[in-house]
C-alpha cells in the first residue's frame, strides 16, 4: 500500500509556484535545501530568511514516534485536549526490546515485560489517529523509508536519528516529543533557519569503501558539534553511485555532528527504490518536479557561492574508516587503525562484532556482509568474536531469509536479533562481561559514547561498515586489516576478496505481516487508561507557570566537566521501562554526569545537609524545600539523543536554569520546551568562577527579551562575588513559553478556548475496549482511509513490482522517468 498518497501529491503540486516565489523573492539560485523548506513554510513570506538568525514557522508533512519517546509525546498530547492527530503521525516499537538470547525469546520476553506500554501505546494510538507498528516490525528509521519518506517531503521524528529519510530527498528533523505535540496539534512548528553545509562527493566507491565511510569521515572534518544549527546537503557526481539506503546511512549518522539534517538530491537510484518498495507511483511524480527536488544548476555550478561551508570527497580516494572510542568523530583510516589500538592500548582482543541498527540494515548492507561471511565459509573460516545480527524491518528480515542470507550469517557463527534497536541504544543483556572489564567491541552502528551500548564504561566500542565489522568477527581482533592481512587457519594464510552485493533484491522484497496496525476510523470511543499505581506510566500534571519573580540564591546542583550528553543526563538502558513515568525516570537525573568539583559520575554534596548523594536525591531534597536549582555544562551540551526527559527531569525536580557554553540544538529546544531556561556563558572562560557552595541569582527576568543577556550573581561561599553575562536564544514565543511555564501549558490555553473535548483519565485497569488493541494481540484487518491499497489481495506481498495501472494523466507525460534509468544503474557494485 502507498500511504497518504493525497498528502504526497498536494506537496508536488504546491512544491514549483512556492519554490518560484521564494526564489524570486530571494533573487538568487536555491539549494535543495532552500526549496524544500520554503516549499514548506506554514505562510507565506514578504521577506528572504537569513540563515542561522531567523526564526521560522513550518508545516512538516507527518511525524514519526519511537516507542521510549512516544510515551512522553503522547501522554503531552493527551493532557491538550485535542481529539485527532492533524497531520499523519506514526508510533514504532523498537526501543523497548532487550537483547540477550535471540529474536523470537528477545521479542517474547518484550511482549509480556512492556504489555502495559504497548497497549497504552496502540490505544492511544487507535483513539487520536495514528498509525502502529507493532514490536518485531521493525527500527523506526528503517520503516520510515521503506513505507513514508517521499522526495522533497518534510517530516519530524522523536529521535535524534530521523535524518535517515534524506536518503530519499527528505527534510527530515529529530525533535523533542513537546515538538511533536505542536505539529499533531495543528499548529506551526518553529526552527531557526538553518545555514546550510554543502559536502561535495566526486568520484565513487570501489573495493571495501562503503557509504558509511563517508559519514565516518565527514564526522572526522566536522567533529560532534561542527553541524549544530546547519543542514548538510550532498550533491555532485558521487551521490550518483550512492543507493538510495547507502544515502539513508550517511544522513542517518550526520546526528553525530550535531547537524539539524541532512539530505540528498533526487536521482534514479531513488526511484528505484520507491519502485522496489511498492511506490511508483511517487517516484513517477517526483520524476515530474525533479528540477525542484535538486540543487539549481548555478548552485552546482559555484557551490562556494551558496553554501556556507563546502566539504570535497573524492569517493574513489576513500579509504574504509574506523571511529572512536567513546565518540563518533574521532575517525582513523584502516591502514593507520591498528597502529592506533597498540599506541592508545586500546584493548586488541575484539569481544563482539554487531551488525545492522537503523543505520546499516539495509538489504544492501547484509548482502555485503554476507558476501564476506561466504568468503569465510567456502575458505573453513568463522568467527572468531560474539557476532550478532540486527535486521532493521520485517520486510528485511524476511527477504534476507528467502534469499538465503541469514543461513550464510548463523552458519559463520551469528546471532539473529529481534528488527529493534537492541544493543544500539543499550538494550543489551550481556554476559560475556562485568562492569568494569576493559573490552573492545565493533559495531555498524551510529553511536558510541561512553558505557552507551552495554552500560560498562569500559567498554571500547569502535563503529565501521557492516563488511569491516564482518571481516573483524572473523579475525577476532582490532590490528586486523582486511585489505592487506590474512586469517589463519588450519589449511593456512586465507586472505578475504572486498565485499559484493545488489542494492535491492533481484526478486523483490517479500513480507507475511509487515506489523502496521491502522487506526480507528472514529476514535471517540476507543478508552485508554492508566493505572494511577503504574510504575511505567503517569498522568502528567501541569508545570507551573513563572511566578514573575527573579532567581534569587539558589544552589548549584551540578557543575558538569567535559561531554555531558543526554546519555550522562538520563541514560536508556534499563531505565527505558519508565520513558512513561516521568517521577520514576527522574531517579536517574544526571546518573553520568561528571561533578566537575570531585570528579564523580552521577554524584554531588546537599548543600544543606552537607551530604554526598545521587544528584536526583539532592535534587528532590530541594524540591521538598522549595529550592529551585540551576545546573552548569560545559561545550556541545545534550548532544545526542533527542529523548526530551533530559529537560524534563531537570524541571520536575526543581531546576530552574542550565547555564553552559554551548547547546546541542535539540536539547536546547527541548528545555525551552519545558520551561527552562537555557543559557550560555558569554564568556566562556566564566565556568571556572562557578563554584561548589555558590549562591546563584538570575537577574532581569521581568524585561526578558530576544537577544538581551541576562546577569548571574555568584555569591561564593568565602563572601566574595562574581558578576557573569548570560546570553540566551528565546525569541518572544519561546520567552511565552517560559512565563507560561511551559509551551504544553500554551497549548492547553489556546485549545480549551476552542470546543472542550474530554481529556485522558486515569483508570485501574485496562477496559475491553483497550484491551481489544493489545499489541501483543493479533492485528485487526486494516481498514484505513488514506493508505491506497494494491489490487493484490494475496498475503504474501511482493512490492517490487507493483501493477498499477497508471492513470491517465500520468500516462500522457512526455518526459521520460526517472525511475526508467534504473535498470541500467542498478549493477552489481564490487
Amino acid at each position: 500500500m502507498i500511504f497518504d498518497l493525497d498528502l504526497i501529491e498536494k506537496v508536488y503540486q504546491r512544491t514549483p509556484g512556492r519554490v518560484k516565489a521564494a526564489r524570486k523573492l530571494a533573487d538568487r539560485p536555491f539549494t535543495l535545501t532552500e526549496k524544500i523548506l520554503y516549499a514548506h513554510l506554514w505562510r507565506p513570506t514578504k521577506t528572504p530568511y537569513q540563515r542561522g538568525s531567523s526564526y521560522v514557522e513550518f508545516g512538516p508533512d507527518r511525524v514519526a514516534m519511537q516507542d521510549a519517546t512516544a510515551q512522553m509525546a503522547l501522554l503531552q498530547f493527551m493532557s491538550a485536549g485535542i481529539p485527532k492527530v492533524a497531520v499523519p503521525s506514526t508510533v514504532h516499537c523498537d526501543h523497548l526490546i532487550q537483547a540477550e538470547v535471540g529474536a523470537a525469546q528477545d521479542l517474547s520476553q518484550a511482549f509480556s515485560d512492556n504489555k502495559e506500554v504497548y497497549d497504552f501505546l496502540s490505544s492511544v494510538s487507535n483513539k487520536f489517529g495514528l498509525g502502529f507498528w507493532k514490536p518485531g516490525a521493525g527500527i523506526i528509521h528503517q520503516v520510515v523509508l521503506e513505507n513514508y519518506a517521499f522526495p522533497g517531503g518534510m517530516m519530524i521524528g522523536t529521535d535524534s536519528h530521523t535524518p535517515n529519510a534524506g536518503g530519499l530527498g527528505m527534510i527530515a528533523i529529530g525533535v523533542g516529543g513537546a515538538d511533536a505535540v505542536d505539529v499533531m496539534a495543528g499548529m506551526p512548528w518553529e526552527l531557526k533557519f538553518p545555514k546550510i553545509i554543502g559536502v561535495h562527493l566526486k568520484g565513487h566507491m570501489n573495493g571495501w569503501t562503503s557509504a558509511k565511510d563517508v559519514i565516518l569521515k565527514v564526522a572526522g572534518i566536522l567533529t560532534v558539534k561542527g553541524g549544530t544549527g546547519a543542514i548538510v546537503e550532498y550533491f555532485g557526481e558521487g551521490t550518483k553511485s550512492i543507493s538510495a539506503t547507502g544515502k539513508g546511512t550517511i544522513c542517518n549518522m550526520g546526528a553525530e555532528v550535531g547537524a539539524t539534517t541532512s539530505l540528498f538530491p533526487y536521482d534514479f537510484r531513488m526511484a528505484a527504490y520507491l519502485a522496489a518498495t511498492g511506490r511508483k507511483e511517487i517516484a513517477d511524480m517526483a520524476d515530474k518536479i525533479a528540477e525542484y527536488l535538486t540543487p539549481d544548476l548555478e548552485v552546482l555550478e559555484s557551490p562556494e557561492k551558496f553554501y556556507d561551508q563546502v566539504i570535497e570527497i573524492n569517493l574513489s580516494e576513500l579509504e574504509p574508516h574506523i571511529n572512536g572510542p567513546f565518540t563518533p568523530d574521532k575517525a582513523w583510516k584502516l591502514s593507520e587503525f591498528a597502529d592506533a589500538v597498540r599506541t592508545n592500548d586500546y584493548p586488541e582482543e575484539l569481544r563482539v562484532a554487531l551488525i545492522g541498527s537503523c543505520t546499516n540494515s539495509s538489504y544492501e548492507d547484509i548482502q555485503r556482509a554476507t558476501s564476506v561471511a561466504r568468503q569465510a565459509l567456502d575458505k573453513g573460516l568463522k568467527v572468531k568474536s560474539e557476532f550478532t545480527i540486527t535486521p532493521g524491518s520485517e520486510q528485511v528480515r524476511a527477504t534476507i531469509e528467502r534469499d538465503g542470507l541469514l543461513k550464510t550469517l548463523t552458519d559463520v557463527g551469528g546471532l539473529v536479533l529481534a528488527n529493534a534497536c537492541g544493543p544500539c541504544i543499550g538494550q543489551w543483556k550481556r554476559h560475556d562481561v562485568k562492569k568494569g572489564d576493559k573490552n573492545s567491541i565493533i559495531t555498524s552502528f551510529n553511536r558510541n559514547f561512553t558505557g552507551r551500548n552495554d552500560g560498562n564504561p569500559d567498554t571500547h566500542a569502535f563503529v565501521a561498515s557492516p563488511e569491516i565489522v564482518t571481516a573483524f568477527a572473523l579475525a577476532g581482533k582490532l590490528t586486523f586489516n582486511p585489505l592487506t592481512d590474512a586469517i589463519e587457519n588450519e589449511n593456512g594464510a586465507v586472505k578475504l576478496e572486498p565485499p559484493s552485493g545488489d542494492e535491492l533484491p533481484k526478486s523483490g522484497f517479500t513480507v507475511e505481516d509487515a506489523g502496521y496496525v491502522a487506526p480507528a476510523k472514529v476514535g471517540s470511543n476507543v478508552d485508554v487508561s492508566v493505572d494511577p499505581a503504574s510504575d511505567r506510566l503517569q498522568i502528567l500534571t501541569a508545570f507551573s507557570a513563572w511566578d514573575g519573580n527573579d532567581i534569587i540564591d539558589v544552589p548549584v546542583l551540578l557543575k558538569a566537566k567535559g561531554k555531558c550528553t543526554t546519555d550522562h543526563i538520563s541514560p536508556a538502558g534499563k531505565w527505558l521501562k519508565y520513558r512513561g513515568h516521568l517521577d520514576n525516570i527522574a531517579n536517574n537525573m544526571f546518573i553520568g554526569a561528571v561533578n566537575a568539583f570531585t570528579g564523580e559520575a552521577g554524584k554531588g554534596k546537599n548543600v544543606f545537609t552537607n551530604e554526598t548523594k545521587d544528584f536526583s536525591a539532592v535534587a528532590r531534597d530541594y524540591k521538598a524545600k522549595n529550592m529551585g536549582w540551576v545546573a552548569v555544562g560545559d561545550e556541545n551540551y545534550g548532544e545526542g539523543s533527542s529523548r526530551e526527559h533530559a529537560a524534563m527531569e531537570p524541571r520536575w525536580l526543581a531546576g530552574r536554569a542550565i547555564i553552559v557554553k554551548s547547546f546541542a540544538r535539540i536539547h536546547e529546544t527541548n528545555l525551552k520546551k519545558q520551561g527552562m531556561l537555557p543559557l550560555t556563558f558569554a564568556n566562556g572562560a566564566d565556568y571556572d568562577k562557578v563554584q561548589e557552595f555558590d549562591k546563584v541569582s538570575l537577574t532581569g527576568l521581568n524585561s526578558i527579551a530576544p537577544g538581551v543577556s541576562l546577569r548571574m550573581i555568584l555569591k561564593h561561599a568565602d563572601g566574595t562575588v562574581d558578576e557573569v553575562m548570560l546570553n540566551h536564544t528565546l525569541n518572544e514565543n519561546q520567552i511565552q513559553w517560559f512565563k507560561a511555564g511551559s509551551a504544553l501549558n500554551l497549548i492547553g490555553a489556546q485549545s480549551s478556548k476552542r470546543a472542550k473535548v474530554p481529556r485522558a483519565v486515569a483508570k485501574p485497569k485496562t477496559t475491553k475496549a483497550g484491551a481489544k488493541k493489545s499489541a501483543a494481540g493479533k492485528a485487526r484487518p486494516k481498514k484505513t482511509a488514506k493508505p491506497v491499497a494494491k489490487k493484490s489481495t494475496k498475503k504474501r506481498v511482493k512490492k517490487a513490482s507493483p501493477k498499477r495501472k497508471p492513470r491517465t494523466r500520468r500516462a500522457k507525460a512526455a518526459k521520460k522517468s526517472v525511475a526508467k534509468k534504473a535498470k541500467r544503474g542498478l549493477k552489481k557494485r564490487r
